[in-house]
Formats: structure tokens, C-alpha cells, sequence
């Protein structure tokens, strides 16, 4: 019977450590430095690589490393006893046609599920809700617009008195539509 494969390490074809890969860029993400600052920075400390080297590793591990902390962060999220969910649906074109994308968005203005749909009715909204519990276990309380789906997607759920329901109670996920942050 052969032996399960172990995953292989996305560090597997570069000569620096992970350790150097991910200082790297750490520090070219978390701080305002241009990739020659970078380079600068860790030639005074003995590390020398190119600027295009900076350039490589943040293309290649920097969706990675945030993919790590989106996770990490979501998982810390489901103990957090008042995690918040705003739910939103808009209207946009994809691929020339028209459809609904539904999004949910937690407190903190993080995205934490999309889901795409042709129609705008309750077996809709269904799916979507079912999706991202599943997903991210259930929080506390969750806030959208006045569409009616909302309503009875949660009471065939049975999270209906988790439902809240404002006039500008649902801004956190509205703003996040917008293309600028």
C-alpha cells in the first residue's frame, strides 16, 4: 500500500529559508517601502537580494500568507462570543450578464463569504445563509436590508430572532460594495 504524500512546501524551489521569504514580504506589505527600501533594509542587515526578488516573493506568497491570516482570523472570530454578520445583495454584470452577487460581511468589514445567483428569492438566500454557516459556524446576531428573503430563509433555518433589521443599520457591507476602501 503506498504511503500518503505529504503536501509540498511552496518554499520548495528557492534557496532562502521561508523564515527570510516571509520577513521579506512582510515587510514590503505591512510598511511604506518601496521594494529598493526593502532591498536596502535587509542588505544593512546582511540578507543580499534584489529588488525583483522582493517583487517575485510578494507576487507569489503575498495572496498565501494573507490566505493564512484569513483563516487563522476567522477561526479566532467563531469563539468571539458578539461577531456581527451584515448580509447584501447588489445587482452587477458578469460576463455581460446581469446577476445577483449576495455577500456576507462581519463586523469588521471583513468579507467572509460571496455567493453569485441568477434570481433574488428565498431558495437563494437559502443556499447563500446555508453556505456561510457552514462555512464560519454562526454568529450572534446578523443585520440586513429589508428584503423579505432574509426573513424566510431565517426562519426555515431557525436563526430568525438573530435577524436585525435597520435603516441604516446594514452600512458595514453596503460600503464594503464600493470599489475604494
Amino acid at each position: 500500500m503506498p504511503r500518503p504524500r505529504k503536501p509540498e512546501s511552496p518554499f520548495r524551489y528557492f534557496n532562502s529559508s521561508p523564515e527570510v521569504i516571509r520577513l521579506v514580504v512582510l515587510m514590503y506589505v505591512r510598511f511604506p517601502l518601496s521594494l529598493r527600501n526593502v532591498e536596502d533594509l535587509l542588505f544593512e542587515r546582511g540578507i543580499d537580494i534584489c529588488h525583483e526578488t522582493v517583487r517575485l516573493w510578494w507576487n507569489r506568497f503575498g495572496p498565501l500568507f494573507a490566505g493564512d491570516i484569513r483563516r487563522q482570523r476567522v477561526s479566532r472570530m467563531r469563539g468571539f462570543r458578539r461577531w456581527r454578520w451584515h448580509l447584501d445583495e447588489m445587482y452587477v454584470k458578469l460576463n455581460g450578464e446581469m446577476v445577483y452577487l449576495w455577500r456576507a460581511v462581519d463586523h469588521e468589514g471583513e468579507v467572509l463569504e460571496s455567493y453569485v445567483t441568477r434570481s433574488r428569492d428565498k431558495a437563494a438566500a437559502l443556499t447563500f445563509m446555508k453556505k456561510a454557516l457552514r462555512r464560519h459556524g454562526s454568529p450572534e446576531a446578523i443585520t440586513t436590508d429589508g428584503l423579505r428573503s432574509y426573513r424566510a430563509a431565517m426562519n426555515e433555518l431557525g436563526n430568525a430572532e438573530k435577524q436585525e433589521v435597520g435603516r441604516w443599520a446594514n452600512n458595514r457591507v453596503e460600503n464594503s460594495h464600493l470599489p475604494f476602501r
